[in-house]
């Protein structure tokens, strides 16, 4: 596992925990729901779930080809983080204050997201073969090693 796929699962671990913990929270004090309702089920689907998809499709995916491509995981990795880490700030911060100013970080964490799931998508394209292609790399290298 490299670096960035470990970061990806080990972030998705912190996701859950405070996914778990908002949702605690909730229940101790309900007039935090208003302002951490949206940024709760963020972090469990985005932070969570995709940012785990993410990792352990980086890290299984490489097979057969053994493509490795660090340079995209690094990029997918910060700009989907830092958008979710901006949302999780801005959005109750913005919500809280009633400060219409905030929605240029929403829009930029938003941005980030996006652009992150767009590396990602980009970087799978380039594993994903069919078996034809498959047998026709194996033949290649079939060929190299004689």
């Amino acid at each position: 596992m490299s670096f960035y796929e470990y970061l990806f699962v080990r972030s998705s671990l912190f996701f859950l925990l405070y996914t778990v913990l908002t949702g605690t929270a909730f229940y101790l004090w309900p007039g935090l729901v208003p302002y951490l309702k949206t940024t709760h089920v963020h972090a469990g689907l985005v932070g969570f779930f995709l940012n785990l998809v993410m990792g352990v499709a980086f890290w299984m995916m490489p097979r057969p080809a053994q493509i490795r491509q660090e340079g995209l995981e690094a990029l997918a990795y910060y700009t989907l983080n830092a958008g979710l880490l901006l949302r999780l700030v801005a959005e109750p911060w913005a919500l809280y204050s009633a400060n219409s100013s905030l929605r240029a970080l929403l829009v930029l964490s938003g941005v980030l997201q996006a652009a992150g799931v767009a590396v990602f998508a980009f970087a799978m394209s380039k594993r994903v073969f069919t078996r034809e292609q498959l047998l026709q790399m194996a033949e290649a290298r079939k060929k190299k090693s004689v």
